[in-house]
C-alpha cells in the first residue's frame, strides 16, 4: 500500500492514492502525442512520455521494467538519484520499494504451508504465544491469513506513527500491538496493517527453527532468482554504491528526505531493489514459478498468494476499466479490460513504487521512483497496460494530474493559513516554559517538551533524530513543523484546565497515520 505525503489525495481516483505537484513547467504542459499501442509504445512513445511525466510532477529518477513473453522488453532509468548532481538513475539503481516487500512475505508463507510446515489457518498464537490483539476473543481467533489479509478491524495505517522508522524492535512492536484499538469488528472490514505483516513474518523463524524473515526470503527467493542488486533490510542503503535519494514536495519546494529507517517492520515494508532484479521477479511470477524453464518454487504456492483472501471492491471504477479488487498474500487483484491483473504498490518518504502482472498477456510491469508526493508511477503503468491491453489512448499522467491538482492547492492553502496565523505574533495565554515538560501516549510512549526561545521543541523518545518545532498562533494552537519534512506541517492543540497544562494533540501526514496522538502531561 501506499504511504503518501497527504493521504488526502486516495479520494481523487476510485482506490488509486494520487499526490500533485505545486506547479508544472511550460514545457511540461504541453499535450503529449498520441503514442502506438503495446510494443510500439515502448519502442516510440515511452521515453518522451516519462520524461514529460518527470517534469510535470517533478519527480527526480525513475526506472521501468516491462516484460512481455518471457522477455525483458525495456529496463532502464531516468533522470538522476539526486537532485543537483549528475549520476544518473540506470537498471541498477536502487529504491526504497517499501510494501512490494508484503508479497515475498506472502510467498514465503505460501511455500511453508506447501512444504507443511505450517497451515495459513493455523491460530497465530500457535506460532507467537504471546502475541495479543486488544480484543481476547480475536486472539483466539486470529490466524496467519488474517495477519496476511489485513483483518484484524484496525483502520489503515493504526500505530505507523510509533512504529514506522522508529527505534522499536519487532518484538516491542509486536507487544504493542495488543493496544491497537479496533475500529471495526473483527474480520469484517479491510484496514490495511503493516504490523500484522511484521506478525506473520515473525511466524518464519518460529518454524524454520531460527531462520529470520530476511535470511529465509533471501534463500529461497532472491538468490534462486539471481536478484543479487536486491537488499532485505533498509540498514545502510545511503551509504549502497548507486541509490537513489528520496524527495518530496508535498509540503513546499522538492525536498531530500532521510531515508527511512523500517527493519524492525521488515516483512511489511524493508526491501531495497532495482528494475533489472524486478524483471526477474515478474518472469517468476509470469511462468508459474520458474526461472529460465527451472522449477524455484511450485506453481500452487504462487497461486495460493494470489487466491482472494480478502474482498475490496466490486463496483465499477469510474477511470479504469475494472470492476473489482480483491487482496491475496500481499498482492491485489482486478480486472482491467477483461483481463486478470495482480498488483502492489509500495511507498516511503520519497519513495513510492509498483510492480504488475498479466499472467494471460505474459506482461509484467514495474516502476520505481524517488518522489512521494506524485500520481506519475501509477500513470505510467496504466499508461503501459492500456497499450499493452488494447485500450484506447488517454493520457492517464495528465488525466491524473487534473484530479490531484485542487487536492495539492488545498494542502498549500491550508499551510498558509497556519503562517498567517504566526505572523500575526501574538502573545501565548501561559508563558512558554508553562507547555514545557513530559507527556505520555499509551501506545507511543514518551515525548518531551522543551521551550527554547520564542518556540517550543518536540523530541521523541522512540524517533531520536525526530524533533518538531512548535510557533504560537493563537488560543491553545501551534504550528507544528517537523524536522522531516515528511511528517508534515499541522496544528498542536493544547488542553488546558486551571491554568494548568494538561495535554497536547499532534498528528502526522495521514499517509503515516490518520489519526490524532493525545499525549498526557506525566
Amino acid at each position: 500500500m501506499l504511504r503518501f505525503a497527504s493521504r488526502r489525495l486516495l479520494g481523487a481516483l476510485c482506490c488509486t492514492a494520487l499526490g500533485g505537484a505545486l506547479a508544472a513547467s511550460p514545457a511540461a504542459a504541453q499535450p503529449a502525442a498520441r503514442p502506438a499501442t503495446g510494443s510500439r509504445f515502448v519502442a516510440d512513445s515511452l521515453d518522451a512520455y516519462v520524461q514529460r511525466g518527470l517534469r510535470l510532477w517533478q519527480i527526480p529518477g525513475l526506472a521501468v521494467v516491462v516484460v512481455k513473453d518471457g522477455q525483458v522488453v525495456v529496463s532502464k532509468g531516468y533522470g538522476v538519484r539526486a537532485v543537483g548532481r549528475p549520476e544518473p538513475v540506470d537498471g541498477n539503481t536502487q529504491f526504497l520499494i517499501a510494501s512490494n516487500s508484503k508479497l515475498f512475505t506472502g510467498t514465503a508463507l505460501a511455500q511453508l504451508e506447501q512444504e507443511k510446515k505450517l497451515s495459513l489457518n493455523d491460530p497465530a498464537t500457535k506460532y507467537l504465544p504471546d502475541f495479543r490483539l486488544y480484543d481476547p476473543v480475536s486472539t483466539q481467533l486470529v490466524t496467519v491469513r488474517d495477519l496476511l489479509g489485513h483483518h484484524l478491524g484496525t483502520k489503515t495505517f493504526q500505530g505507523d506513527f510509533t512504529f514506522w522508522s522508529s527505534n522499536l524492535s519487532r518484538e516491542e512492536i509486536l507487544q504493542r500491538v495488543r493496544l491497537l484499538k479496533p475500529s471495526a469488528p473483527f474480520r469484517q472490514d479491510y484496514g490495511y496493517c503493516n504490523a500484522g505483516f511484521l506478525a506473520a513474518g515473525q511466524i518464519i523463524p518460529a518454524v524454520t527453527g531460527g531462520t529470520t524473515w530476511e535470511a529465509y526470503v533471501e534463500q529461497t527467493l532472491l538468490k534462486p532468482l539471481g536478484m543479487s542488486n536486491t537488499s532485505m533490510l533498509t540498514a545502510g542503503v545511503a551509504q549502497h554504491p548507486n541509490v537513489a535519494l528520496p524527495y518530496s514536495n508535498a509540503y513546499g519546494p522538492l525536498t531530500a528526505l532521510p531515508y527511512d529507517q523500517v527493519d524492525n517492520l521488515g516483512p511489511a515494508a524493508s526491501m531495497v531493489s532495482c528494475v533489472n532484479d524486478l524483471g526477474k521477479w515478474l518472469q517468476f511470477q509470469l511462468d508459474s514459478g520458474k526461472v529460465q524453464g527451472r522449477p524455484v518454487l511450485p506453481w500452487a504456492t504462487l497461486r495460493r498468494t494470489r487466491d482472494v483472501n480478502t474482498a475490496l471492491s466490486a463496483r465499477k471504477s469510474p477511470l479504469l476499466p475494472e470492476h473489482f479488487r480483491t487482496y491475496g498474500l500481499g498482492v491485489f487483484a482486478a480486472d482491467y479490460n477483461g483481463r486478470q491483473v495482480f498488483w502492489h504498490t509500495g511507498g516511503a518518504n520519497g519513495f513510492v513504487s509498483n510492480t504488475c502482472f498479466v499472467p494471460e498477456e505474459g506482461l509484467g510491469i514495474a516502476v520505481l521512483t524517488n518522489q512521494d508526493n506524485q500520481s506519475f508511477f501509477e500513470a505510467l503503468r496504466y499508461q503501459l497496460l492500456d497499450a499493452y491491453l488494447g485500450m484506447p489512448y488517454t493520457d492517464r499522467s495528465r488525466q491524473l494530474w487534473k484530479r490531484a491538482a485542487p487536492f495539492q492547492a488545498e494542502t498549500k492553502a491550508d499551510i498558509e493559513k497556519l503562517n498567517a496565523r504566526v505572523a500575526k505574533k501574538a502573545k501565548p495565554e501561559l508563558p512558554l516554559k508553562a507547555y514545557a515538560g513530559q507527556y505520555t501516549h499509551p501506545l507511543y510512549g514518551l515525548i518531551t517538551i522543551e521551550a527554547q526561545g520564542k518556540q517550543l521543541v518536540v523530541r521523541f523518545s522512540h524517533h531520536p533524530a525526530l524533533t518538531a518545532a512548535l510557533a504560537y498562533m493563537d488560543g491553545q494552537q501551534f504550528r507544528t513543523t517537523y524536522s522531516n519534512i515528511a511528517y508534515g506541517i499541522f496544528p498542536a492543540t493544547f488542553t488546558v484546565e486551571g491554568g494548568q497544562v494538561k495535554a497536547v494533540e499532534l498528528r502526522v501526514n495521514d499517509g503515516i497515520e490518520q489519526d490524532p496522538y493525545v499525549f498526557t502531561r506525566g
